[in-house]
Parts: C-alpha cells; sequence; structure tokens
C-alpha cells in the first residue's frame, strides 16, 4: 500500500480535562479533578465526641510546652544537649530501648483500637483531623454555613468576596504560624524561642517554625481530605486488620431500601420504601464526601458524623434511630442485639492484642521505675593503650563519661576489678551537675610482670555515694608483651 493510500491517523491528545462523551476515543484523560468538599455543620453525640478530643489533644500540645518542672521545661527534647526531659525524668541518647519501645506500644494500640473500632485514631485524635477540623470552623465563621460559602465561591470576586477570603487565610496563617512555633518549642526551650525569633536569631529554628507552619496550613487549609485519602498509609493497610467483627460506621440496607423522599401523611411502607428518605445528609456531612450507603469504604475516617446527621432526620420523620450506626458487618446480617455485638468483638485477635499491649506497658513502667539514673561511657586513650610508669606500674588509660541522670547534684566513685593488684591510680571522686555529663580521665595501674601478656577483661564501678546507685561496664586492660 502507497503512502498516499493510508488513511490520516488519528491523533489523540492526553488532557487533563473531562471528556466529552460524545467524542469517545478523542482524548484520554489522566487526571480526573477533583470538586472541593463543603462540609455541613452537625451537631450530635459523636460531634460533641470530635469537638472534645480537639480541645484534649489542643490543650496539651499548646500547653504542655509552656509548664515547668522544678527549674527547666517540663517537656523537652534538647537535641544539642542530647538530653530529654520528660516530666521528673532525664534520658539520654542511650536510653534510645525506650524509644523503641514506646513506638512498640503505639504500634500494638493502633493495631487494638483498628481491629475493635476501625479508624477511630483518624477520626477524632490524628493530627490531620484535628487541624482540618480547627479550619473549617474558623472558615464557617467567617464564610458562613454550607449553602453561604457554595454561594461566595460561585459568585463573582466583589468586595466582600475578598475581605472575607482574606481575613480567613490570614486566621489560616496566625494559626499555622502559632502551630508551628508551639512544635519548636518542644525541641528549643519555649521561653528563649520567643525573643530568639524577634531578633531573628537562630537559623534552624526560624526554618522549622515556618516549615512545620507551611505543612499545617497546605494539608488542614486545602489538601484536607486528600491527605486521608492518597496520602495516609493508613488508609490503605488498615482493611488488613479489619475483619467482619470490626465495629465500624454501617447503613442498614435491609432497613433503608429501597430509599427515596416521602411526606409523614402516607404510609411509606405501602408504598414499598425503607426508612431512608434519601436526604444526601450524610453525604453532606461527611469530611471526605464519601457516601456511606454504599458500603464499607477505606476512604472512611469512621468520624460518626453520618450517624449523628441521619439520626437527627429519624428523628424528625419520628422513625427509630440507628439506620446508619457503629456496628458490625455480621451485626447487621444477622440482626445481633448490642450484648451479643460486644461478645463477638472480644474475638482472640482483641484478647492477644490487648495482653500483648498490657504487658509490654507493665514491662515498660517497671523498667522506668527501677532504671538506674547513672550511665556510664567507656573509651579507651588510644593515644597511650599501655606504658610502664614510675614505681615500676604498668599504666592503661580510659576516658569515662559520666552521665547524671537525676535532678541534684551527685558524687561518684569509681573503682575497678578483675586483676590482681588493679587500683585506680587517678582522681577517685567526682562530683556531676544535674543532669549533666562530664568526661572523666582514669588511669588503671597493675604492678609490672603481675599479669601475663594480652588483653585482661575488666570491670569499672562506678557508684553514687548519695542515691546508692550503682553501674558496672566492661573494659579491657592490655599487657604489652
Amino acid at each position: 500500500m502507497k503512502s498516499s493510500d493510508r488513511p490520516p491517523r488519528k491523533v489523540i491528545p492526553i488532557a487533563a480535562a473531562t471528556p466529552d462523551p460524545s467524542a469517545e476515543g478523542e482524548f484520554v484523560s489522566l487526571y480526573e479533578a477533583q470538586k472541593k468538599i463543603y462540609p455541613r455543620s452537625i451537631s450530635g453525640y459523636f460531634a460533641r465526641w470530635r469537638w472534645a478530643m480537639v480541645f484534649l489533644t489542643q490543650i496539651v500540645f499548646y500547653g504542655l510546652p509552656w509548664l515547668e518542672w522544678g527549674q527547666r521545661q517540663m517537656v523537652l527534647f534538647d537535641l544539642g544537649a542530647r538530653r530529654f526531659y520528660i516530666f521528673g525524668l532525664v534520658l539520654y541518647p542511650q536510653d534510645f530501648i525506650y524509644l523503641t519501645g514506646l513506638l512498640i506500644i503505639s504500634a500494638l494500640s493502633l493495631f487494638l483500637f483498628t481491629a475493635v473500632a476501625g479508624r477511630l485514631w483518624c477520626g477524632f485524635a490524628c493530627p490531620q483531623t484535628v487541624y482540618t477540623e480547627i479550619f473549617m470552623w474558623i472558615e464557617h465563621k467567617i464564610e458562613g454555613d454550607r449553602s453561604a460559602r457554595l454561594r461566595l465561591d460561585a459568585g463573582p470576586w466583589t468586595f466582600e468576596k475578598i475581605r472575607k477570603k482574606f481575613l480567613k487565610q490570614a486566621v489560616w496563617v496566625a494559626v499555622s504560624l502559632w502551630t508551628g512555633f508551639t512544635f519548636v518549642g518542644y525541641f528549643v526551650p519555649i521561653r528563649e524561642l520567643g525573643p530568639e525569633l524577634l531578633a531573628f536569631a537562630g537559623g534552624w529554628q526560624i526554618f522549622w517554625v515556618l516549615f512545620y507552619g507551611l505543612a499545617t496550613y497546605g494539608n488542614a487549609g486545602f489538601m484536607r481530605e486528600q491527605v486521608c485519602k492518597y496520602m495516609c498509609p493508613y488508609a490503605r493497610f488498615q482493611s488488613a486488620m479489619f475483619d467482619r467483627d470490626t465495629l465500624i460506621v454501617t447503613y442498614d440496607e435491609a432497613r433503608g431500601e429501597p430509599r427515596g423522599p416521602r411526606v409523614k401523611t402516607v404510609d411509606y411502607k405501602a408504598k414499598g420504601l425503607g426508612d431512608c428518605i434519601d436526604c444526601t445528609l450524610c453525604v453532606q456531612v461527611c469530611p471526605v464526601g464519601i457516601d456511606i450507603r454504599k458500603g464499607l469504604q477505606y476512604e472512611c475516617i469512621g468520624c460518626g458524623l453520618c450517624v449523628d446527621a441521619c439520626n437527627t432526620v429519624m428523628d424528625k420523620m419520628h422513625y427509630p434511630k440507628g439506620l446508619i450506626r457503629y456496628s458490625t458487618q455480621n451485626g447487621v446480617l444477622n440482626r445481633w442485639n448490642q450484648s451479643q455485638i460486644l461478645r463477638h468483638v472480644l474475638r482472640p485477635r482483641v484478647l492477644i492484642y490487648t495482653a500483648v499491649l498490657v504487658a509490654l506497658c507493665v514491662g515498660m513502667l517497671v523498667s522506668l521505675t527501677t532504671r538506674t539514673p547513672l550511665k556510664v561511657d567507656i573509651v579507651r586513650d588510644r593515644a597511650a593503650l599501655s606504658r610502664i610508669v614510675a614505681g615500676g606500674k604498668l599504666e592503661n588509660v580510659y576516658r569515662l563519661q559520666i552521665m547524671n541522670a537525676t535532678e541534684a547534684t551527685q558524687r561518684y566513685r569509681i573503682s575497678a576489678s578483675g586483676l590482681d593488684d588493679l587500683e585506680v591510680a587517678s582522681e577517685q571522686e567526682v562530683d556531676i551537675g544535674a543532669a549533666e555529663s562530664r568526661w572523666v580521665a582514669v588511669r588503671l595501674q597493675i604492678p609490672y610482670g603481675s599479669a601475663p601478656p594480652g588483653s585482661h577483661a575488666i570491670h569499672f564501678d562506678i557508684s553514687a555515694l548519695e542515691s546508692g546507685g550503682k553501674v558496672a561496664e566492661k573494659s579491657i586492660f592490655l599487657v604489652p608483651r
């Protein structure tokens, strides 16, 4: 076939616009534009719980850095000094095992809560949820309710629209910057951080305040539900922890379908209708914009606002509450009562999670309460591994880092054992200030010829004279050939 006889090739552009149904095959859409969600405000049991968690988490977050314990900040992660202050505890990098234990306990708690009642963390305590709720409340107070916000965004740019949009953005920025300031206040003494920022001192402090503030502003002000739906990994692997006995927000399809509008004066059951009047309030109040009537969806954060909305409608229609409710898939299918549902919720996996979590928490508490508030690191002096000194002695030199993890000055005694006639030839008692560490040079000596050539295991014993704590650390004593 000649090239002139070939039919012209159809060019298929790649576009981001919504395709025209009448022009099928004209282009391939690689992106579906998302419509902005305008959640409707609702009051009810779950809405009150959400706001209670907002107040609780933010009082703790914003207030904790300002509290003092003695003469220091109550909670401070001092990265520069490599000391972490948590109430009466002083932790060092050597206490990393406690951070590991805390992360394991947090992960196991998430598994337990998810197995019992789905995404409770997402719906009530996740920072993304909490700050989105705060930002949406600000938006509601400045721009009005859902219908007012819809009209405002659809209308032309007027002075009133510019004023409201500017005011909203200004308040969002203020909240975001204060959030960033508070976050950095956990790593830098917060009472010193303010004057440093005002004087434009401390480059990395300024960077992290702006960085965390920008993250709060972008995530809670603009991305909102997109973070929960597309960025959060928990939404993806939560299904591995769900089963048919997990408490989730459920729609009773057998009771609600077929849905449809009706009037109170007409017997809707005689017309073959279910209890759902198809008012779509459950969709309008959803912060992620899903329709719970379509069944369990990974986007659902389990906030329960659709339950509040539906119960409000059921009250107005004089129908029984619970068309949308917290239940299990087996509970809805088998028409179980509350006690039957709870018995099945307490299944083996939940009991195992609980037992392991309790054991870890008890072990963590016992370890923290019985820990010796003293840390010692030993470093050999590599400049002089072994040498003969006056008096016919063989000497090894060490550097001990003694860390006082108490809130008072301590005096420590240094001794060593492991070889015959081993003695400490340097200062044997040292004073270490409260929550401080100090490098101490220690010289150990033995009579020359009292030990065969090679490396010999020894122990350093460091004892706190006031508190009675004691730490033993291993090292070696080198005898040259």
